[in-house]
């Protein structure tokens, strides 16, 4: 394995990383977290496949509540993903090892409150319980505020975001804490990571395709971002996020232990240079913030149904969920994100309707046909 970068250590539980400690390979439970019995047994075969760390979506009361049990039974190192509700880190924290926040979800709430006084909250839960943090910066749901400065700079708006919450904790005195740059586009997954690591080479990296789709262009575009990024010493672990019915979740573990036995033996692909000149399909991993459990065979449909375009250099992103839908299909040339019983198209910001999981095949057709024509 190439050398690392100086990161300092933080503990997650039984595990420690950064400070050249093995990269440890995550993964997300698929299932609905208050669905107990589930998610212990999905949190239990990504343990015995190789996660280091599980993450949990806790998005309410009853979600927080679940967790205590699913801790009691499951063998795993589990990390909360706080969502929207960045106060139900109080509820959470006594009962795993790391909370996972977004810095752009952050405004959702109490918008009278600063940011910085939101993480101090979480940060306080995490002091008090043994806990690490995670700042998780994601492309589609910077904080607007921090968008606005860098228009079109999106690597340039995660960067800002990211060292600004690592300030906020740095003056807290909490430093047990890690971070994660994330986009689809492995090229700007490169691109934010690289400068993050320059900027502050002391914090851990958590490293991540976000959304990067169906097999096998998901699992080539993460590996596009890990050999560019791992082989110069940044990361310290990582996700491999695949969109996978919920029986297969285990393989995110297994491609990501591939993926990094081949760089330790300096085996590096040639791969292909996705969205400059085909078609780019991202679709987000099947997590259990997902409503309808059809996502998954929808994305495989989208694919199917487009294999007519892949020489016109287009985006379509199939989102799961309504909490990165919205804003991480904006960038797409066509998006869709998915409820309980209908599609939402997009094409780019701009909404075209809801429509049902029979009807959004058609719909998407034609607009991608009038794309192609203009």
């Amino acid at each position: 394995m190439p050398e690392r970068n100086p990161t300092r250590a933080v503990c997650i539980g039984p595990i420690t990383i950064g400070a050249g400690h093995p990269i440890a390979v995550q993964s997300m439970c698929a299932t609905h977290t208050q669905d107990v019995e589930a998610t212990v047994e999905q949190a239990t075969a990504l343990h015995e496949a190789g996660a280091g760390v599980v993450r949990l979506a806790v998005d309410s009361k009853k979600d927080a509540e679940a967790v205590a049990e699913i801790a009691a039974r499951c063998p795993a190192t589990l990390c909360i993903d706080l969502q929207e509700s960045y106060r139900l880190a109080v509820d959470v924290a006594p009962h795993v090892a790391k909370l996972r926040y977004n810095p752009g979800h952050l405004y959702h709430h109490e918008k009278r409150k600063s940011a910085r006084d939101k993480v101090a909250l979480v940060a306080e839960a995490a002091a008090g319980n043994d806990c690490a943090i995670r700042v998780g910066v994601n492309c589609g749901s910077v904080d607007p505020a921090v968008a606005e400065k860098f228009g079109d700079d999106s690597v340039g708006a995660m960067v800002a975001s990211a060292l600004e919450h690592c300030g906020y904790l740095d003056d807290l005195g909490f430093d047990r804490y890690v971070v994660s740059l994330k986009d689809s586009d492995p090229r700007k997954v490169i691109e934010g990571n690289q400068r993050f690591a320059a900027e502050r080479p002391d914090v851990p990296l958590h490293l991540g395709v976000t959304e990067a789709g169906l097999l096998p262009d998901g699992a080539i575009k993460t590996r596009i971002a890990f050999e560019q990024l791992i082989s110069r010493g940044i990361g310290d672990t990582i996700r491999v996020s695949l969109t996978l019915p919920n029986p297969r979740k285990p393989e995110e573990i297994r491609v990501g232990h591939e993926i990094l036995d081949d760089i330790a033996a300096g085996r590096f692909r040639s791969v292909p240079n996705f969205g400059a000149d085909r078609l780019n399909i991202i679709s987000c991993p099947s997590c259990s913030r997902v409503e309808n459990e059809a996502f998954v065979e929808l994305a495989e449909s989208v694919r199917e149904l487009t294999r007519y375009a892949e020489e016109h250099a287009l985006t379509i992103a199939v989102m799961g969920c309504r909490v990165n839908g919205p804003g991480e299909t904006d960038d797409a040339d066509l998006g869709l994100w998915c409820g309980p019983a209908h599609v939402n198209l997009k094409r780019g910001p701009e909404s075209l309707g809801s429509y049902s999981y029979d009807e959004i095949l058609p719909r998407l057709r034609a607009e991608l046909d009038q794309l192609i024509e203009s």
